[in-house]
Formats: C-alpha cells, structure tokens, sequence
C-alpha cells in the first residue's frame, strides 16, 4: 500500500514539476523575451521589415531578392542584387551557396557569361565588373551589393527610367552603408532599399 502511495506522489511531483516548468520557461520566458525584443529592438525582432510608400511590407532588409521577370531576365529599370544559388534564386528555404571551387568548370563559366551579361547591359568593360556582380554569396540571401556594382549600374538605370544620371548616382550615393563599426567589412549597398528610393524618384 505505502509503495503505490510512494509511486502516486512521485508521479503526481512530476507532473507538478512538468507543469510548472511549462508555464515558467515555455511560456512566461518566452513572453518576457519577446516582450525584451520589442522594447529594444522592434524592428530586428519583427525580422526588419522594409516597407514601401504605402506601409505595405515588401521584403525584409536581411534577405535579398531578385528583380526579374518571370522568365529570370533581369528587370534593366532596377538595381540589380548580386546572382543568388538559393533555389530558384533568393529562396528563404534554401539558403545555400553553389559550393563550388574556384576552379569548378561551371563556375568558371557561369562567371565568364555573368561577366558578359553585365558587361553588354551596362556599357561596361568586362574587367570593370566588381566581383559580387557575378558571384554568388554562401547564404544565396545577401541583400547587399557593393558600392562599385552599384555605381556601375547607374547608367542604364537612369536611361531605362529617364532621369538625369547624376540624380541616380547621387541616390546611389546617399544609400551607401559604412563599415560595421567604422573598420569590419566592406562599404555596401542595400539593393532593396534602394530600389524603393528609385522608385519613389
């Protein structure tokens, strides 16, 4: 009798115990985080949303996406972001780069012909081509190009939209991002962003 006593308290201890470490760490840490999270950082926490003129969310400033049409061509009134290996092309549930090595046959190719797209598109030399316009990132999301890419596009971008060149290359300009911390990495360009200017211009 006393052991099926002992072996009643013992579980119904345990189920005590379950019970309140569910409400105390599944539910009250969580609600404690988050709430941490939105006071401190809401728009990190509510994954950096960027949204256009109207308020509607159009993407998020941590994962690029591609200005195409639906063929894959490349849109010639936008910014162009750097090639993706994700998917289809800036799939969120793919992230991947291509793996391959720098002495891969179809990188090598596919460099040679990303070199020459871009050459023709923009008036540009094929030795002028910055290196992220024809390779892809390891995560296929980077949502940023460099300034140099950037500026090489300003060109055709004003040409296709009929504005002044140097207004463009200003906005270009003013989306210019420094680096972390004034040392760590590189300048960058954040190509959604600025394509939401642009549009706005």
């Amino acid at each position: 009798m006393s052991t099926t006593r002992t072996t009643v308290r013992t579980h119904w201890v345990a189920v005590r115990a379950m019970l309140l470490f569910t409400l105390v760490l599944g539910v009250a840490y969580t609600l404690v985080i988050t709430g941490i999270g939105q006071l401190a950082a809401p728009a990190q926490a509510n994954g950096s949303t960027v949204r256009d003129a109207e308020g509607e969310v159009v993407g998020s400033a941590l994962i690029g996406q591609s200005f195409s049409d639906a063929d894959g061509n490349a849109l010639p009134e936008w910014f162009q972001p750097r090639p993706s290996a994700a998917g289809d092309g800036y799939d969120g549930g793919a992230s991947s780069g291509s793996n391959q090595g720098p002495e891969n046959a179809d990188l090598i190719a596919a460099i040679d012909e990303r070199h020459a797209a871009i050459a023709e598109a923009d008036g540009a030399a094929a030795h002028e081509v910055p290196a992220d316009a024809v390779t892809a990132s390891a995560s296929g999301l980077d949502p940023h190009i460099s300034p140099d890419y950037a500026r090489l596009q300003v060109a055709r971008v004003a040409a296709e939209r009929g504005l002044p060149e140097a207004e463009v290359a200003e906005l270009v300009q003013s989306f210019v991002q420094g680096r972390d911390l004034g040392y760590l990495g590189e300048e960058t360009v954040n190509v959604l962003r600025l394509n939401l200017a642009l549009a706005e211009l």
